[in-house]
């Protein structure tokens, strides 16, 4: 769980490379004197192992913002080295909902993440209800602005596993798996495929260290969503069987989610039969785990009949059932809370095609224009890719409404 690492940043040469901004020589000197691999380095800054290579060798720059962020808080590069002694005011994350820690607890805290004492449950507690805040934000604000953020937390964790003993020491690397589950669904909202399915692999191992049913069968449901995803209906039915048979002991919600993404996997290969039989399956699963909701997972808050409503309609869509398709969706959508901003950006995006499909133009030209905004700021790729989907529908049934969404979806473009 995590090595304990050199305070490299007192090296002169080290220090010299970021006085000059040669992010290159940053990754060769990091690396030499901490005895990483790329790829290593990679995980730590959200880059992929060619991408490390390439800016070693001078083959890209680093001139993105996000990037050089990404770098800073990846490496711990200490802000006197940058010339600032604080986060820049204008950050793009926002507060946590919720009051911060007690004067007291802050106390506590600090002095466990510095080292200056071993882990207890208070801390412990309290970075449950940290990654439950920060789960909530990215429903509204979407991934982008929290993914570097959430690396950091997480090596916080891991860091905390040396001086952790007994129980805590279970309890470190569920928090661990967790932390790494909520990276890689960030990953996979922003279309970094590779980079969540190690950040899922990693969340399962760690999963299987701690004796948590729950998270195995989650990870492997999600990747299940990526099959799914990617068009690969066979592949998303395997893995969320997966999920069913091979984590025994799971609550009832965790099993409906595999079971409703079983589901989705046959709908896309156009199997009606075993689709609607695992849906009934899902919904009577997830009805009873309505009733115990203790029982459920903390990652499993969002999920309930809105979201299995709004699964049935993608089933339905995928069948090529528009109208059945259109009146689940806009079941779902209409009970979903308006803080699930990223969530009900793509739903109505789903919700434009399966009226375009059902050969509603206007309504359907409506929707996507009405989301256009929001997709574009929150909703890439997938939202965004969707109504590019729902443009070309609208195109080949020659609606007069698809010039202007065309037109619309480009000035964002």
């Amino acid at each position: 769980m995590g090595e304990k690492r050199a305070d490299v940043w007192s090296h002169p040469q080290l220090v010299s490379t970021v006085a000059a901004g040669d992010w290159g020589a940053v990754f060769r000197t990091y690396r030499q004197l901490t005895g990483m691999s790329q790829t290593q380095l990679g995980e730590r800054v959200g880059l992929v192992q060619p991408e490390v290579s390439n800016i070693e060798r001078g083959r890209r720059h680093v001139t993105s913002v996000e990037v050089r962020q990404r770098i800073v808080e990846g490496l711990r590069v200490p802000a006197h080295l940058l010339g600032t002694d604080r986060p820049g005011a204008d950050s793009p994350v926002p507060a946590l909902a919720g009051p911060g820690p007690d004067e007291d607890l802050l106390a506590r805290v600090t002095s466990v993440v510095d080292g200056e004492h071993p882990v207890d449950a208070a801390t412990l507690d309290w970075l449950d209800r940290l990654l439950a805040e920060h789960r909530r934000a990215e429903d509204e604000i979407g991934s982008r602005p929290l993914a570097a953020l959430m690396r950091q937390q997480l090596r916080t964790v891991v860091d905390l596993y040396g001086s952790a003993r007994g129980p805590l020491a279970g309890r470190v690397v569920r928090l661990a798996s967790e932390h790494a589950q909520f990276l890689a669904w960030m990953a996979q909202d922003q279309g970094k495929t590779a980079a969540a399915l190690a950040w899922y692999d990693r969340s399962h191992e760690w999963a299987l260290e701690a004796g948590d049913a729950n998270m195995a069968a989650t990870t492997l449901s999600m990747k299940a969503h990526m099959a799914w995803s990617g068009g690969r209906g066979d592949r998303c039915v395997r893995l969320a069987e997966a999920a069913r048979w091979s984590a025994p002991g799971t609550s009832l919600g965790v099993q409906g989610m595999a079971a409703q993404m079983a589901a989705r996997g046959h709908a896309l290969s156009g199997d009606a039969d075993d689709a609607e039989r695992l849906l009934d399956e899902a919904q009577e699963l997830i009805n009873r785990a309505a009733r115990r909701r203790e029982d459920e997972p903390p990652w499993m808050y969002f999920y309930g009949e809105t979201w299995f409503t709004l699964q049935r309609g993608m089933a339905a869509l995928h069948l090529r059932d528009g109208k059945a398709a259109v009146r689940h969706l806009t079941a779902g959508l209409a009970a979903l809370p308006d803080d699930y901003r990223r969530d009900k950006t793509w739903y109505r995006a789903c919700l434009a095609h399966a009226l375009a499909e059902a050969g509603e133009a206007s309504h359907a030209a409506s929707v996507a224009l009405a989301i256009v905004p929001d997709a574009a700021e929150i909703g890439r790729p997938h939202a965004w890719n969707e109504l590019h989907t729902v443009a070309a529908a609208l195109m080949r049934r020659g609606a007069r409404e698809a010039r202007q969404l065309v037109a619309t979806l480009r000035t964002y473009d």
